[in-house]
């Protein structure tokens, strides 16, 4: 992390950055501190193990354990790296759509917010379905039908209403959300310990198990991922150049042991065969550990958890919107506040809709689709993230990654291998909804400057940035 100092008057250029000015903010905002800021990115990305269940079936314990011991090195540290960097260099709304613009042009970044966008709102319906096949071991009724339909209704539409109260309210509620969904695994642990027989940590799975990567990899992807959701909540940040590194740096080893931990004590302490273990499975591995009663508190917390994943997605894909209307990609209506709350009422009704439409896909093609749409957008990020470095060297990064362009192309090279790996094993469904909403995201783009021609709507404007030489703060 270098600072760039003594850089003479004349050697700092002028560069336009496509920022808004928060003209559609009804009155002055609180801010999300560190520890709310902590806890969002937590559930942005990862809300507890619940969910990565599936990676046991699909590949046996020793791999699943290896899995989230390693990809958090070759994809979690390189995603917060590079949304710390860009975070603190453009703290405005709209976190990867600017970067695209600054990067590529305005088509790009409009086409950006719409691969994120959707697949964001894609991996929110995903949270409801999740709450439910833990649910319906308390409540049977809550398996099918009528009833199921009606609680993810109730689900969607009362998340959705405590996200409409404001940023900070989502953001305390994550810090006690994420406290009391942790607890019961930290129990099930020191329960558990007597019991683990450490040999079961490196099976393969039973004898001529069939792998399963394609939902291997998505689980591991989906569980893993989201790590640059949260920058589009910049602008609604106190300090976001000292806050977002540590924040990011704190979350990082705060998910890794979220899973690891309840992954090696189930895996050591309980012996089923690998096809019991689906979604909503370390409910059941408590009762075996220590009756209905931890079964219960266990089910109990995956529905809190559900709840943080919900807020902190919602509010990422919102404060998207609005950083898209301010910079022009869409109608500034998308960016008005409520007079209550001073929250994006408008972007918060469109991603509840779209939930609620989304939420009665299968779970499985739900993942795979928000994966396959998150990593078109990320190939695209790694890309804006290397050009910036080399189109705006002396722009100002309060948070930097300490290493040269060549070492930052290696630094993403693995995970874009990766992110071209799951792309590649998506199913027909899959690359169909993913070809409709590229195609829905050009159309889109060509659509607003057509509108933007004849005035129909009225939207954001550029303004002028300095391109000032780098500090660096940690």
């Amino acid at each position: 992390m270098a600072a760039a100092e003594g850089k003479p008057e004349s050697m700092v250029v002028s560069s336009q950055i496509s920022t808004a000015t928060p003209t559609t903010t009804t009155k002055s905002s609180k801010k999300l501190t560190l520890i709310p800021l902590i806890f969002i990115i937590y559930f942005a990305v990862s809300g507890g193990p619940s969910g990565a269940e599936p990676a046991v079936k699909a590949a046996g314990p020793l791999l699943t354990i290896l899995g989230f011991l390693i990809f958090p090195f070759i994809w979690c540290i390189t995603e917060a790296l590079v949304t710390a960097e860009l975070s603190t260099a453009f703290p405005g709304n709209g976190g990867f759509v600017i970067w695209a613009d600054q990067a590529f042009g305005p088509f790009w970044g409009s086409l950006m917010g719409t691969w994120k966008f959707f697949s964001v709102v894609a991996n929110i319906a995903a949270f409801p379905v999740m709450c439910m096949d833990y649910l319906d071991k308390l409540f049977p009724v809550f398996s099918s039908g009528l009833p199921r339909k009606l609680a993810l209704l109730g689900f969607t539409l009362l998340c959705s209403f405590l996200n409409y109260t404001g940023l900070v309210i989502v953001g305390y509620t994550a810090v006690v959300v994420g406290v009391i969904s942790l607890f019961p695994f930290l129990l099930m642990a020191l329960i558990a310990v007597p019991k683990i027989h450490p040999l079961r940590w490196v099976s393969l799975g039973k004898k001529g198990m069939k792998k399963d990567w394609n939902l291997y990899f998505n689980t591991l992807f989906w569980n893993l991922n989201f790590w640059d959701s949260v920058s589009t909540l910049a602008g609604e940040v106190e300090k976001p150049q000292k806050t977002f590194p540590r924040a990011l740096f704190v979350a990082v080893i705060l998910t890794c042991f979220a899973y690891l931990v309840p992954i090696l004590i189930t895996i050591g302490a309980v012996s089923v065969d690998e096809s019991e273990w689906v979604s909503g499975f370390f409910a059941n591995a408590a009762a075996m550990v220590s009756g209905k009663w931890l079964q219960v508190v266990v089910e109990i917390s995956v529905v809190m958890s559900s709840i943080g994943l919900f807020e902190a997605q919602l509010s990422s894909c919102v404060y998207q919107l609005v950083g898209m209307a301010d910079l022009g990609f869409l109608p500034l209506f998308f960016a008005v506040r409520s007079k209550w709350f001073d929250t994006p009422w408008v972007g918060i009704l469109l991603a509840t809709v779209i939930t609620l439409a989304a939420s009665f896909m299968d779970f499985t093609d739900i993942v795979a689709s928000a994966n396959f749409l998150y990593s078109l957008g990320m190939l695209l990020e790694f890309a804006a993230f290397l050009w910036l470095r080399r189109k705006l060297p002396a722009l100002r990064r309060p948070y930097q990654v300490p290493m040269r362009l060549p070492g930052l192309i290696i630094l993403c090279l693995v995970p874009s291998g990766f992110l071209i790996l799951i792309m590649a094993i998506a199913t027909k469904i899959v690359f169909l909804f993913c070809g409709m909403v590229t195609v829905f995201g050009i159309g889109l783009y060509f659509m607003m400057k057509f509108c933007q021609k004849k005035k129909w709507f009225k939207f954001g404007h550029v303004i002028q940035y300095s391109e000032q030489p780098m500090t660096t703060y940690f």
